[in-house]
């Protein structure tokens, strides 16, 4: 078995989706890696490390396709939306796509993959259970994202995050409010914390509270309540109008009195929710600074402008996305260890077996034999329903 691992071809994009310290697991397994010339380079591993380690490198993009029985990718076709078709000649009948695949984007986009042939699976869908944890790639990246959402904060502010006391007298510390307590939050919360600001959260679901006040933040609690906040995979569930519009009027005062806001609310398969208006922006103090860590699903900020900086009534909004690939090393060290402890999961007696009575090889298969197969994806997009 050939596992081909490809330069990642996304604008912009630096992670790379295996690191040669994982290659000798895979060789153990009685897999053969197979890299695309340079496709690590740009995360800091050159080719001589994967040949090192036991890997081949390959010169032509499509030597690495047509050699492989396994493909790994970061972004493939679906989340790669800018050059991600360009792969699909590229693949064939029988064999396996691993990555981010965006399944809930485009039920085009997805049928297209299922034309090919392939078994595709995407990290995004990867149960969140104690069992599945080693392979959450979708976490380990959220968890960089909050980490840099607030480095970028800290870079724009003009002023210092930590309490100082000094000659010159003693510095307030900085006002960090996270809006979303999910994976990203929680990391912006403790990043927050190291660099000595004064950190707040909140979630509309009540469970995070417990998880904001261990990494010592403030849990921001609202007189509304959600109606079946979470679903049971532990994401937050979308809310009617009337519960966002009562939600905003009542995180305004908070906002106001923030000197950074990160937003991360986003909600699987649909259209981040505004939870920061214009009128909101407006009230906050001159100089602050609020990143859409949501900005690529349309952003928790009216005035957020996906990939740019922008700056409304004095205050710099972020709205950047892809943060992750902007720490690539250890973003593709991360994503490396889960999609090999993911491929190790599929593999017996040194063969793939695709075994969908497994709860995690069931929920991330999303094609297999030219058809979506994925339950959860046909019904999101209401596909006929077939006996899968």
């Amino acid at each position: 078995m050939i596992v081909g691992v490809p330069k990642e071809s996304f604008p912009g994009e630096r992670r790379v989706a295996l690191v040669p310290t994982v290659i000798p697991s895979l060789l153990k397994a009685g897999f053969e890696v197979v890299v695309e010339s340079s496709a690590g380079a740009s995360a800091g591993y050159p080719d001589a490390e994967y040949v090192g380690k036991g890997g081949k490198i390959l010169r032509e993009r499509a030597e690495v396709f047509k050699a492989a029985d396994v493909v790994l990718q970061v972004l493939c076709y679906g989340s790669n939306d800018v050059t991600g078709k360009a792969d699909l000649p590229l693949l064939r009948p029988g064999q396996l796509l691993i990555g981010f695949l965006r399944p809930l984007g485009s039920a085009q986009t997805v049928q297209e993959i299922a034309a090919t042939g392939v078994a595709a699976f995407s990290v995004e869908l990867m149960p969140r259970t104690t069992r599945a944890q080693s392979m959450d790639a979708l976490s380990s990246m959220a968890t960089i994202c909050g980490y840099k959402a607030v480095l970028l904060a800290a870079d724009r502010l003009p002023r210092l995050f930590p309490m100082l006391t000094t000659a010159a007298g003693t510095l307030t510390p900085a006002r960090v409010l996270i809006i979303g307590a999910g994976v990203v939050g929680l990391q912006a919360i403790a990043t927050a914390r190291r660099l000595g600001a004064v950190a707040s959260a909140y979630d509309m679901r009540p469970a995070a509270k417990e998880q904001v006040q261990s990494l010592g933040g403030r849990f921001v609690e609202l007189p509304v309540e959600a109606k079946d906040a979470q679903d049971a995979r532990g994401y937050a569930r979308a809310q009617d109008e009337s519960f966002y519009m009562r939600q905003r009027e009542l995180l305004s005062r908070v906002v106001g009195e923030s000197d950074v806001v990160i937003t991360a609310a986003v909600i699987p398969g649909k259209k981040a929710p505004v939870l920061v208006t214009r009128d909101m922006v407006e009230k906050m103090a001159p100089g602050s600074v609020i990143v859409d860590v949501a900005a690529e699903r349309g952003g928790n900020c009216e005035l957020t402008q996906s990939s740019q900086v922008v700056v409304e009534h004095d205050v710099t909004i972020v709205g950047y996305i892809n943060l992750a690939s902007t720490v690539p090393y250890h973003a593709s060290q991360m994503y490396a260890r889960n999609v090999a402890a993911f491929l190790l999961h599929l593999t017996k007696d040194r063969k793939i077996e695709i075994n969908t009575e497994d709860e995690i090889t069931r929920e991330t298969l999303v094609t297999q034999g030219g058809e979506v197969v994925n339950t959860r994806v046909r019904e999101f997009f209401s596909l006929p329903v077939k006996n899968l």
